[in-house]
């Protein structure tokens, strides 16, 4: 007897953005590189600020306001800005360098053909929509959901259920593809939909109860799966 396919039945496609439609991970580089050559021409090895800030930033989990914060108090300012120009740097030259995760396009193209496509991520409205249009995917989704026009973040499984909502589907018809192990997959899990972990920088969190139908390493992995 065929085994049963673990996501057959599946109506929609959600994704997370952050490492997993955005490779958050060289957009942050290249903004770091930016903030440095800005505010560091002074200084002598701008690779060690460079990994210093990366290292820092936590893989985008700190508070924006908390990063800025600690990088005005250790990194070699000629003369400190004030934390709100920082800010401002960041909402306009972090969006400015978004990149795709590799093959992107093309996957989500390909999910379209097939299914009702959805986003939800955590972050700051102006700038998670400005991602989303900077790599040109707006119109690529039903619907986008942003943690601070919603009321409520991932792992919280309200802010699922409002997809689920908008999409007029079963939690069961719904698969969530993202990179964290709490956030996404525990919080759509939980929210009973179907999911797919694509690891990235976030290690497995084994006290976890969820378990992820399939785990990728790179995006377009999906188009042998669905």
């Amino acid at each position: 007897m065929r085994a049963r396919d673990p996501v057959e039945n599946i109506k929609a496609v959600i994704f997370d953005l952050d490492n997993t439609i955005l490779d958050r991970t060289r957009t942050f580089h290249q903004f770091t590189t930016s903030f440095v050559d800005t505010y560091f021409r002074h200084a002598q090895d701008h690779e060690v600020l460079i990994n210093r800030i990366i290292e820092l930033d936590q893989d985008g989990y700190k508070d924006k306001h908390q990063l800025f914060a600690e990088l005005l108090e250790e990194l070699p300012w000629a003369s400190k800005p004030e934390i709100a120009e920082l800010l401002d740097y960041y909402s306009v030259q972090y969006v400015s360098n978004a990149l795709l995760m590799e093959q992107a396009t093309e996957t989500i193209a390909y999910m379209r053909q097939k299914y009702k496509l959805g986003l939800i991520t955590n972050g700051k409205t102006a700038i998670q929509y400005g991602k989303v249009d900077r790599l040109g995917l707006r119109s690529a989704f039903d619907f986008i959901l942003v943690s601070e026009e919603a009321g409520v973040k991932k792992p919280d499984i309200q802010i699922f259920q409002m997809a689920i909502e908008r999409l007029g589907l079963k939690a069961e018809e719904c698969l969530y593809i993202g990179d964290h192990p709490k956030n996404d997959i525990q919080g759509a899990s939980l929210a009973g939909m179907k999911t797919i972990w694509i690891q990235v920088n976030q290690p497995w969190i084994e006290e976890l109860t969820a378990r992820p139908a399939y785990t990728i390493k790179k995006l377009n992995e999906l188009v042998g799966i669905l």
